[in-house]
């Protein structure tokens, strides 16, 4: 009597699932290598049971067989690949294509060009995103005139720092000059009232009724002064010989 049979499914009882798997892993093991020495076939096989304990066979080692497969498969996929990016490329190109259409057509409408075929929904579009355009146009050239604007005061405040230290310098340094003119000062008035000191020796003043340079001058030979009368005035034109350091020869002899 033969065996009934089996229900494709999961085995419920645990046992029974277990004995199942033991019986029919044996034999798929022993058909693997009965098929590798009956036809001379390269067979690896692996099976992992449900509690993941690895069971494997190979006719020539596993890692050996699976190296063979990278090969096939790499080999396999290399063959087919032009084609595949021919075939990518060619619609790569038609999508750049009519994207590139597109971007040329919303640019002539926003330029105002090309707008005859346009709807009313297609216009009211464009005209919205004109105004967001010029919104945002807007908000920037505020803020970037700002920022300028924010750079300026930080630039005139330097500057007004730069000028408070250059005023507080230019103080200091001439209430230090003006100090320094003030003992000269002093130190000539002192020397100019002592008579006795002999260092600074100081000439007496010669009076005179015109305002005359007062600037040191070397004089050499005879001298005339000429004094012109004025209106009012006592004094006559005449020669003076008096006035002159140029003693005369006759007065000596």
């Amino acid at each position: 009597m033969g065996r009934g049979r089996v229900e494709m499914k999961r085995i419920e009882n645990k046992i029974n699932r277990q004995v199942t798997f033991s019986k029919r892993r044996n034999g798929l093991l022993k058909k693997a290598y009965e098929l590798s020495v009956l036809c001379d076939a390269e067979v690896a096989l692996i099976i992992f049971s449900s509690r993941g304990k690895l069971y494997e066979f190979g006719s020539v080692g596993i890692e050996s067989t699976i190296e063979r497969y990278n090969r096939c498969y790499n080999c396999s996929l290399s063959n087919n690949k032009p084609e595949e990016t021919t075939q990518s490329w060619c619609q790569e190109v038609t999508k750049l294509k009519s994207k590139y259409e597109s971007l040329v057509r919303t640019n002539r409408n926003l330029l105002g060009e090309d707008l005859g075929e346009m709807g009313v929904k297609e216009l009211q579009a464009l005209e919205r995103q004109l105004e967001a355009a010029l919104t945002a146009t807007r908000q920037r050239k505020t803020q970037v005139m700002m920022e300028e604007m924010e750079d300026l005061r930080k630039k005139e405040r330097q500057l007004g720092d730069i000028n408070k230290q250059l005023k507080i310098k230019f103080e200091t340094e001439g209430h230090a000059f003006k100090t320094f003119q003030d003992l000269w000062a002093n130190s000539a008035a002192s020397v100019a009232g002592d008579p006795n000191n002999s260092e600074f020796p100081v000439e007496p003043s010669h009076p005179n009724v015109l305002d005359c340079n007062t600037e040191p001058f070397l004089q050499i030979g005879f001298q005339q002064h000429y004094y012109v009368q004025g209106e009012g005035s006592s004094v006559s034109k005449s020669n003076v010989a008096g006035e002159t350091n140029f003693v005369q020869g006759w007065v000596l002899g």
